[in-house]
């Protein structure tokens, strides 16, 4: 008897739906994944080696994955998410703050907690075109104390900035440096940006599923091979990881890491453009940013989230809307692929798009953008107050607006006027906010 995530799966596959989100192999339109059979999923049996203690095959895989020669590649199959964890836990015993942007990923926070470890937040710019963070203010004043800084490089809308000069700014001040280049297991391919990986990071995790193709959940840590605490990192790897790591997915990061060193971009462009000029006929304006392989779509009549629903009508499965745009995910175009070229152009002609392009959407800023503190205290009393009431409070659980979903304001934050003027506008604008609720949020009860 199936159940009601096979009978989903089914139905959704039906309707031939076309990928424009991760994972990167598109409805296993793009790359090779033969691999994937139910005979191939094992356990550490003789001759194939334990991940967590890797001597044979899987040793000789990782050492496949050469990016740079001064890193060493760790295969994750708990997704990026175990590869933050295993390194800002292994800081947790280091005097210091952990330096950071304000668009950390939430595993940056849940690793502060486990390790009861406090950061220092940098004040974030945020672009004027996407309205997303992007990146981090450098100040002399933050690095007395630092330990560590994390760096989010590309942002989730493919935004990049001078990795190169920031690293080299914490290097100057003796501070390590991870960066989440989630979205960037592609760069360094020809037309695409720079790798952190050439400007010398600690510590650079990338998801191969998010834009290569390989199963969901599969990652790459990249560790320098002078990177401080890294035995450490590297036993916790044993920690934040599963102790049955999947074959599958090992086996699907080895065959996209083969999918990258081979690649020609030529026949990824030639279709970019193609795509790019059967939206624009349709009267979609386009943002394209540093990563080629995103775009932001929007039309001047229509919300992001409406226009989500036009795609989605014509079975478009788009990565994410906001109140302006919809983000692609372009594929990775390559000769043999079976990607449905011709129907995604066909379906983009039959969107039912109003005529009207003079009705311009505004999209004010919604992000938090100054410096601020992160305690990753437990607080054993917290109450509910009314938002305009909450000045001067200390915030007891992060608030989040989705999309990008990136905490905005911080639990152990103090409340002031400008936080509270934003809340107001996300609340009157009815944006989708974790931890504010019917005009409440939790602060600390002295």
């Amino acid at each position: 008897m199936k159940g009601p995530l096979n009978k989903q799966l089914e139905t959704w596959s039906k309707t031939a739906p076309i990928s424009m989100h991760v994972p990167g192999h598109k409805n296993a339109t793009i790359g090779d994944l033969s691999y994937v059979n139910g005979k191939h999923d094992i356990t550490e049996i003789t001759g194939f080696d334990d991940l967590h203690h890797a001597e044979g095959v899987l040793k000789e895989s990782m050492q496949m994955i050469q990016r740079h020669e001064d890193y060493d590649a760790f295969y994750l199959v708990n997704g990026t998410t175990s590869g933050i964890l295993s390194v800002i836990h292994a800081f947790c015993n280091v005097p210091g703050d952990v330096i950071m942007a304000r668009n950390v990923h939430k595993s940056v926070f849940n690793a502060l907690d486990l390790g009861h470890q406090r950061a220092s937040i940098l004040p974030t710019e945020v672009d004027n075109d996407t309205l997303q963070y992007v990146k981090p203010i450098l100040s002399p004043s933050h690095l007395y104390c630092g330990k560590l800084a994390v760096l989010t490089y590309p942002n989730y809308y493919g935004q990049t900035f001078d990795i190169q000069s920031t690293i080299q700014h914490f290097h100057q001040h003796h501070i390590p440096v991870l960066v989440d280049e989630a979205h960037g297991a592609h760069f360094d391919i020809q037309g695409f940006p720079n790798s952190a990986l050439n400007y010398g990071a600690d510590y650079v995790v990338q998801s191969f599923h998010k834009t290569l193709p390989s199963l969901t959940m599969s990652s790459v840590l990249y560790i320098h091979k002078k990177a401080p605490q890294r035995d450490i990192v590297t036993h916790l790897l044993q920690t934040f990881q599963s102790s049955s790591p999947s074959y599958l997915l090992m086996a699907s990061l080895e065959s996209a890491n083969g999918f990258y060193q081979s690649y020609q971009s030529d026949y990824f462009f030639e279709h970019r453009t193609k795509v790019i000029q059967a939206l624009q006929e349709k009267h979609l304006s386009l943002t394209q940013v540093d990563d080629p392989l995103k775009l932001l779509i929007h039309h001047p009549a229509l919300s992001g989230y409406e226009l989500q629903q036009l795609m989605e009508a014509e079975h478009i499965y788009v990565e994410l809307a906001d109140e302006k745009h919809v983000l692609w995910i372009l594929p990775l175009w390559h000769e043999g692929d079976t990607f449905p070229m011709n129907a995604l152009l066909h379906r983009i002609r039959q969107l039912n798009l109003p005529h009207s392009i003079n009705n311009q959407r505004l999209m004010p800023n919604v992000l938090y953008k100054e410096e601020g503190v992160y305690m990753p205290d437990v607080f054993d009393r917290v109450r509910d107050v009314h938002y305009l009431d909450a000045e001067g409070a200390i915030l007891a659980q992060h608030l989040i607006v989705y999309p990008p979903g990136i905490p905005t304001l911080l639990k152990g934050e103090k409340m002031n006027a400008s936080m509270i003027k934003l809340i107001d506008y996300w609340h009157k604008r009815g944006l989708r906010v974790e931890g504010l609720s019917e005009g409440k949020i939790k602060v600390k009860d002295d």
